[in-house]
């Protein structure tokens, strides 16, 4: 028995509710993978400023894509290693004395010039706790773009007087006396979410 007019164009509009979900589904995987690769892409260029902070400087992306990198990938960029370049990059950024910003993520200085000078990368250590306050400022410049106005505000400055100030939620104790250590960066960072989430006292 042939199918009713009635039949057959709840048949069609059944199969086109179909083809317009495998369309949607199929631009969303498209979407999502040039994400993907959009990310590779501006991670493989952070791992060579990085790695080769001389000739090129940090900047609002850099620290960005740090912050929002997955641990593996931040986990690469530590093992690769980072030029001493970066020390002296940040800390200028901070405004904070080189003496001060090696004394807070307790690295040695004759260390990291001897380093420099030879033109070698950190080791593991050395450039995960760099990585690490990389990361903080990427955060606070992540929360400013997300709750405010960004514009003109300088997150790594802001990062560095944030550091040095004494905090009820930390016993009285500065922010800056926990970065020479991972367990220390972390606790850190959770303080500035709990700022953003308004939960900060």
């Amino acid at each position: 028995m042939d199918a009713s007019p009635a039949q057959m164009s709840n048949t069609e509009r059944s199969k086109e509710r179909i083809m317009a979900k495998s369309i949607s589904a199929a631009r969303q995987a498209m979407k999502t993978s040039s994400k993907a690769l959009t990310q590779s892409g501006r991670l493989t260029s952070t791992r060579k400023v990085l790695a080769f902070a001389c000739t090129e400087h940090l900047n609002a992306e850099t620290y960005r894509i740090l912050f929002y990198a997955e641990p593996m990938e931040r986990v690469v960029i530590v093992k690769q290693g980072i030029h001493p370049c970066v020390v002296e990059d940040l800390a200028k950024q901070m405004a904070m004395p080189k003496e001060k910003f090696l004394g807070t993520l307790g690295l040695a200085r004759a260390t990291v010039e001897r380093k420099a000078r030879e033109n070698k990368l950190l080791s593991p250590d050395e450039s995960s706790k760099v990585i690490g306050m990389a990361r903080l400022v990427g955060q606070v410049q992540a929360m400013v773009e997300e709750s405010g106005d960004p514009t003109d505000f300088d997150a790594p400055a802001w990062t560095a007087t944030w550091l040095d100030r004494p905090l009820p939620a930390l016993g009285g104790r500065k922010p800056a006396d926990f970065m020479d250590t991972a367990e220390g960066q972390q606790l850190v960072s959770n303080l500035i979410a709990r700022m953003q989430s308004g939960a900060y006292a």
